[in-house]
């Protein structure tokens, strides 16, 4: 799984506090020998340094939990689309991938534009660019209109 890369170099993450329970809970459900294991690790780090905020205040730029993104893959240049799910939601043909993969704990929290890059096992690079929240579950400022 990946290896994080340094605090200053990591960007800023935004979490609701509903999401920031479910995901505690879904990393300490998570046992050591589980194959989604050291990612659940990185996802508790990535918590750890979130700035957590009311469901209602949250800016509807950011990608949260069930939310739609469009990313860009950094080092293949392409564009693609999900949904950011809980184990188990995983859906190949709807494109809802989990937050246990690497791509779901690298963009949840991230803002529109924003851009996370990690080490891969093989001893590559990751990255990956937050192109539009396309849906956002939350109400308030976080509500989105779901327009292009």
């Amino acid at each position: 799984m990946p290896a994080t890369a340094s605090l200053e170099q990591r960007p800023p993450l935004v979490i609701p506090t509903t999401d920031l329970r479910s995901l505690r809970e879904v990393v300490t459900a998570t046992r050591p020998s589980d194959p989604c294991a050291a990612v659940a690790a990185w996802l508790a780090e990535e918590l750890d340094r979130a700035a957590v905020v009311a469901p209602e205040v949250l800016p509807r730029r950011v990608v949260t939990m069930h939310a739609q993104v469009s990313y860009r893959d950094d080092v293949t240049d392409e564009v693609g689309r999900m949904t950011l799910v809980y184990p188990g939601e995983e859906d190949a043909e709807a494109h809802a991938v989990s937050v246990l993969s690497p791509i779901g704990a690298a963009l949840v929290g991230l803002s529109e534009g924003q851009s996370i890059r990690w080490r891969t096992p093989s001893g590559g690079f990751r990255g990956l660019t937050v192109l539009r929240v396309l849906f956002q579950p939350y109400g308030g400022a976080g509500a989105s209109d779901g327009k292009p």
